[in-house]
C-alpha cells in the first residue's frame, strides 16, 4: 500500500483520551499496511489560550512572538501521540514543521507554504516509523517559525500529501462529511458523499468550516484526492475529488448546498467622486493593511459620484471604516458601515450557465420577507448579503426551496 497523510483537528485531539482514540486509529491504519504521516492541530482552543495570554503580558505583542508563542500548541500535540503510539508497539517521531522541511514565506501570522522538503519524512517512512508532523507551521528565510493562520493545519496536511505523492489525505474533524446546510439549522440536512473541489472550495470560502478553501484549492492543483471523515465515528464521510464520473454530465443535479456565515461587516465610501484610479485608492490601503475584501458592490454613477460597499471580516471592520474614514474627504464623501451581517450562499457547479437559480433564490428570500443587502454572483455560487437576524431561516428556506433534503447527493 502506498502513503496516506492524517490531519486531526483541535477537537480531535483535545485531551488525553482523545489522544489515545487517535493513536488507536493510526495503529488500526498502520496495521492495514498503509504508511502513515499524521498531521495535528494544538489541543482543543489551546490556540486561543496562548492568544489570551499574550494579551495579558503585553497591549501589543509582535506578530513574530505570537508565532513564536502560537507554534508550541502544536508541539505539545505531536508530542504527546507520539507518545501514544510507542506504548501501543509503534515507532513513530514527532517533528516540527522546520523538521519536517516546511519553508514558508509572508507574513507572520499569515504565512503561505513556498517549498516541502521531505526527505526526513521519506527516512523516516522508509525506516517503518509513523511520522508525526505539528500543523499549522514552517520557517521563513530567516529560520524563525511563521504560523500558516486560519485552516493552516489542513493546508499542511495536503501540501504534504502532494510533496509525497500520497494516496489519499484524510481529515479528521468533529463532524462526520459536507453536509447541504448546516445540519445545527437544518436538520434535513444530507451528507453529500462525493464532491468536486471547486464546489467544495467555494463552500469553504463562503462559511462552511469543514475544510479550509486554500487546503482544497491546493488539493485540486496538486491532485491530491481528500476525504473528510469523523474521529469520533467509523463512516464513510465526503470525499472531495475530481470529476471523472462522466454519467449524467448535464442533467446531474447543479445545487450542491446552502452555506453561511456570520462573520461579516459592511463598509461604505458614499458619493463620492469617482474617474480612473478611484477604485485602487479605495482598496489599496486595505490590502496594505492585510484586510481581505469580498462581497463589492458599486452604485450606477450620477453627477460623477458614486457609491462604494464592500463587505470584510467582523474583526477587520474597525481598520477597514477607520481607513475609509481617512480617504472619504479626499474623495468627497462619507464612510460609514455596520457589523451584524451575514451572507447566505447557494453553491454549485455550473449555476449561472443554466438560468433560474438566482432568481429562485430571490423568490425564495423575498416570499421569506427577508430583505437583500448586496448580491454577489460567479459561474459557482449566489450570495445574498442580510442581516445576521435573518440568516438561520434563509438556508431553512433556501434548503427547502431547492429540495436538497430530497436530492441523493
Amino acid at each position: 500500500m502506498g502513503i496516506v497523510v492524517q490531519k486531526y483537528g483541535g477537537s480531535s485531539v483535545a485531551t488525553a483520551d482523545h489522544i489515545k482514540a487517535v493513536a488507536e486509529r493510526v495503529k488500526k491504519a498502520r496495521d492495514a499496511g498503509s504508511d502513515l504521516v499524521v498531521t495535528v492541530s494544538a489541543m482543543g482552543k489551546q490556540t486561543d489560550r496562548l492568544l489570551r495570554l499574550a494579551g495579558e503580558v503585553s497591549r501589543s505583542p509582535a506578530p513574530r512572538e505570537i508565532d513564536q508563542l502560537l507554534s508550541t500548541g502544536e508541539l505539545q500535540s505531536v508530542a504527546l501521540l507520539a507518545m501514544a503510539l510507542n506504548d501501543r508497539g509503534v515507532a513513530a517521531t514527532s517533528l516540527t514543521g522546520s523538521q519536517a522541511g516546511m519553508k514558508t514565506e509572508g507574513r507572520y501570522g499569515s504565512g503561505v507554504i513556498s517549498e516541502i522538503r521531505p526527505e526526513r519524512l521519506r527516512g523516516l517512512l522508509a525506516e517503518g516509523q509513523v511520522a508525526i508532523v505539528a500543523g499549522f507551521q514552517g520557517t521563513n528565510s530567516l529560520g524563525d517559525v511563521m504560523t500558516l493562520g486560519r485552516g493552516g493545519s489542513d493546508t499542511t496536511a495536503v501540501a504534504l500529501a502532494a510533496a509525497l505523492d500520497a494516496d489519499r489525505c484524510e481529515i479528521y474533524t468533529d463532524v462526520d462529511g459536507i453536509y447541504t446546510a448546516d445540519p445545527r439549522i437544518v436538520p434535513e440536512a444530507r451528507r453529500i458523499t462525493v464532491i468536486s473541489p471547486s464546489e467544495m472550495a467555494e463552500m469553504a470560502w463562503r462559511g462552511a468550516k469543514v475544510m479550509h478553501p486554500r487546503a482544497v484549492e491546493l488539493g485540486a492543483l496538486y491532485g491530491v484526492e481528500i476525504h473528510v471523515k469523523s474521529s469520533f465515528g467509523g463512516g464513510p464521510g465526503t470525499v472531495i475529488t475530481g470529476g471523472e464520473d462522466l454519467e449524467r454530465l448535464e442533467t446531474r443535479e447543479t445545487v450542491a448546498g446552502i452555506v453561511h456565515d456570520l462573520d461579516v461587516a459592511r463598509v461604505a465610501l458614499n458619493g463620492i467622486r469617482t474617474g480612473p484610479g478611484t477604485l485602487s485608492r479605495v482598496f489599496t490601503p486595505l490590502a496594505e493593511r492585510g484586510i481581505s475584501v469580498d462581497v463589492i458592490v458599486e452604485s450606477g454613477m450620477k453627477d460623477g459620484r458614486a457609491d462604494v460597499a464592500f463587505t470584510v471580516r467582523r474583526g477587520d471592520f474597525p481598520e477597514a471604516r477607520e481607513a475609509m474614514e481617512e480617504l472619504a474627504p479626499a474623495l468627497g464623501g462619507q464612510a460609514e458601515g455596520e457589523e451584524e451581517l451575514g451572507k447566505v450562499s447557494v453553491v454549485g457547479t455550473g449555476m449561472l450557465n443554466r438560468p433560474g437559480y438566482a432568481a429562485k433564490m430571490f423568490d425564495t428570500l423575498g416570499e421569506a420577507g427577508i430583505p437583500i443587502r448586496m448580491v454577489s454572483t460567479s459561474e459557482i455560487q449566489v450570495t445574498c448579503v442580510m442581516r445576521a437576524e435573518e440568516v438561520d431561516g434563509a438556508v431553512r428556506r433556501l434548503h427547502e426551496s431547492f429540495e436538497l433534503e430530497e436530492r441523493d447527493v
